[in-house]
Parts: C-alpha cells; structure tokens; sequence
C-alpha cells in the first residue's frame, strides 16, 4: 500500500511578523493566552495585572499560583535577551514579592542562561526562575501558532512540581474541592452562574461591573476566603489604581477596607473561614455573596457618579 500523504515543512518565523510591538501587541495577548506559558512551564498562572508599576518602573506582567497563591513575575521580550531586562527582573523581584520568575525572549545570550542558571543554583529553595525561548512557526500558508521552549529551570523542576502536586492533593482531599465550592455557591445562589472563572484550578470567580473596567474578584484557599478590587483583562494596573484614587477615602469607608499599598489588590478584605473543611462551605459562601453585593453596590454608584 502507498503511502501518498503530502508533508509540510514546519518552518520559525520572526515574532515581530506575529506581534509588531512588544507593550501594545505582545504584552496584552500573553496576559490573555497564560495558559499557554502555564502548559510549558507546569505552573497553574492565573493574571493579577499588566504593566504593574513597581516604583518608577512597570513589570511587564504578574501572575498568580492559584494553588499556592505564589506571585510569578513574567518579564517578556520581542528580540535578544539583554542586561536591561536582566536588571529588570531583579528590581522587580525585590518590588512585587514573587517567588516565581518567568523571562521570555526569542533569543537568548549564553550569558544570561548562565545567570538565570546561577540564580537557581543559589538562591533560597522559595525562589524559581525560568529562561523561555518564544518561537512562532508556520506550515506553509497556515496560521502563525508561538510555541514555548523551557531553556532554564530550576533543579529537580519535576521531582519539586510533582511532590508539590502531591502535597496539594493529600491536603485538600480531592484537587476538584474548589470547583465543588463553587457549585454549591451557585446552588445557593442561581445568579452567580454567570460570574467568570479566574483559574485552571477554580480557584477564584470574578463578577463584572458593566462599563467601569472593573471586577469584583473573590477567591476560596484553604485557609481563608476574600474579595478584592481589580480590572478587567486588558485593563492595565495603573488605570485601575488612578480610578480607584480618585475616590479612596470614600471607597474606604464605604467598603470597610483599605485601598493598600499593593496595588494588585486594591481593598482587600478576608475573613479566616477554613473553606477546605466542608462544613464551612455555607457560611463562606454567605459572607463572600454579602461582600460581592456590597462591593458591587458601592462601585456600580461611583461608576454612574452617585456615591452612596
């Protein structure tokens, strides 16, 4: 029997055919396709925000580990790896708290494998760092499709990713338990149905507030659940923040929280419930629908100019 199928030759294409510009193109489509870094690196990455000041600078994006709520810093480029963004990644480091460093760039410098090499060879174990090559290919005429090529990453990257996988699933019992949150939340609460997922692990549900760019966002971990205040995807940081600021004296009161110095999280509120023992589940649920209500409230009036 012959074999008549005719093969294409896969074949890389310059990036910058793919995103001319690294801050307008680039930046916001990683930040909405992060699931295609998460399957490369391992990581469950759930976007925090783009363009996140940190002093007098702005790292490009900021991620969370839905499963640890790890930050993960994600420093991106569209040409060769450079002392700039290497400095970079260092001054954001010390700035945002994360623990996790993802460097992307289609070209890398052996230099600047060896020092993200280095830095995992001596840093404290809390600490992560990954080089990832960004390539965009094509067959023939098809679309363009990027592809994600780990060149550094920590020692004994799967050994630790897999115990910690482990680790997880002995400690909630069942790696599903969020998602059975959130249906039993819906089940008491038939509207929320409509809220959007924030994570592969379900750890975190946001509720829109129509024509304001912001979000609502609430998240369930074992040891606490919150709310908080952030924009909606696309949105950078810093334009929430000036929002918000405008009217932060009001907004603090109001809410009962404080707009913080962190501005990933604007008015952050907690309340200590242990959501990972069932038998909580209803009361969380209850004060994290109260608190959505209120929010949703106050900031759908300072939309419309109509503060409370």
């Amino acid at each position: 029997m012959s074999d008549n199928h005719e093969f294409g030759r896969l074949v890389d294409v310059e990036p910058r055919q793919a995103w001319a510009n690294e801050a307008l193109n680039f930046t916001p489509w990683l930040a909405n396709n992060l699931d295609r870094l998460s399957e490369a690196v391992g990581i469950p990455l759930e976007l925090t925000g783009q363009e996140v000041s940190v002093g007098r600078f702005s790292a490009d994006i900021l991620a969370r580990n839905p499963v640890d709520d790890q930050i993960v810093l994600i420093e991106n480029q569209l040409a060769w790896s450079d002392h700039t963004h290497l400095g970079q990644i260092l001054t954001y480091l010390a700035g945002t708290d994360a623990q996790i460093v993802i460097w992307l760039a289609p070209y890398f410098r052996e230099e600047h494998l060896s020092a993200i090499h280095w830095l995992n060879q001596n840093s404290q174990d809390q600490f992560s760092f990954f080089a990832v090559r960004l390539r965009v290919v094509q067959i023939a005429d098809s679309p363009l499709a990027p592809l994600f090529d780990v060149l550094e990453k920590p020692n004994a990257w799967e050994r630790s990713l897999q115990k910690s996988t482990k680790a997880n699933e002995a400690q909630s019992g069942d790696v599903g338990w969020r998602r059975q949150f959130w249906d039993r939340y819906v089940e008491k609460y038939p509207a929320a149905a409509d809220d959007r997922g924030g994570g592969g692990h379900g750890a975190s549900r946001w509720r829109d507030l129509p024509d304001s760019g912001l979000v609502i966002a609430r998240w369930v971990g074992s040891e606490d659940v919150g709310v908080f205040v952030r924009g909606d995807r696309g949105v950078p940081t810093s334009e929430v923040r000036a929002l918000l600021q405008q009217k932060s004296l009001l907004l603090e009161d109001q809410l009962g929280a404080p707009i913080g110095d962190n501005s990933n999280y604007p008015f952050l509120k907690r309340s200590p419930i242990t959501a990972a023992d069932r038998t909580t589940w209803d009361s969380a649920i209850d004060w994290l629908e109260r608190q959505t209500a209120h929010y949703e409230l106050i900031l759908s009036n300072m939309s419309q100019g109509e503060p409370t």
